[in-house]
């Protein structure tokens, strides 16, 4: 063996020595984490079932909270609830980003056709109040065209809903405009339909 592997062989052998006792605490979370991806990375499961087996891994987790990481162990099990009611949708839906990274190319890609076709380089107020209907209608076009029949199988009540759930957004926006402008009217008219709702009929 040639002196300059020799020595870096010798190396490795003393950082091994050196840290052989700090691996057996590290060893068992990294299992843990390596499994979470295993079970992550399978697309052809189905969400429920990547659910099921992510639910019992965690689960498993969850019951040997003890050792020297074991608050990092509960930090992972607490991130993991947080997403996970959104973490399993790109499972069970086709062309779903899967990653944040996909995500942000989406969301760059949909910022990017609009300054094309507004010429903004700042997204404008209708794509933050209406964003829910125009991502997903920015999406949809790209991947092709929709006729009047397409759109006449559309569900008139999930329509109603989400016309609603707008308009709602545009009234928060509103309110929050006027409040700005003008704070203590806008408190006074909310303090005069508080006294009017308690008036009797």
């Amino acid at each position: 063996m040639p002196p300059e592997l020799e020595k870096l062989q010798s190396l490795i052998d003393r950082g091994r020595s050196a840290m052989a006792a700090l691996w057996p605490p590290i060893a068992e979370p990294y299992d843990w984490v390596f499994r979470t991806a295993h079970i992550l990375a399978d697309t052809c499961a189905a969400g429920d079932l990547v659910r099921d087996r992510l639910a019992g891994l965690t689960n498993a987790m969850a019951e040997t909270l003890v050792g020297p990481l074991a608050a990092a162990k509960q930090h992972f099990l607490k991130m993991t609830a947080s997403y996970w009611p959104g973490l399993f949708w790109c499972y069970d839906v086709p062309g779903l980003p899967r990653t944040n990274n996909d995500l942000e190319q989406f969301f760059g890609s949909v910022r990017y056709h609009q300054r094309r076709a507004t010429g903004r380089k700042q997204p404008g107020p209708a794509l933050v109040v209406r964003g829910i209907a125009r991502l997903i209608a920015a999406s949809a076009t790209q991947h092709g065209s929709f006729t009047a029949a397409d759109l006449a199988e559309a569900d008139p009540a999930q329509w109603a809903e989400l016309r609603h759930d707008l308009d709602e957004h545009r009234q928060r926006r509103v309110d929050h405009r006027r409040f700005r402008r003008d704070p203590e009217r806008y408190l006074k008219r909310l303090e005069d339909l508080f006294v009017q709702s308690r008036l009797p009929a």
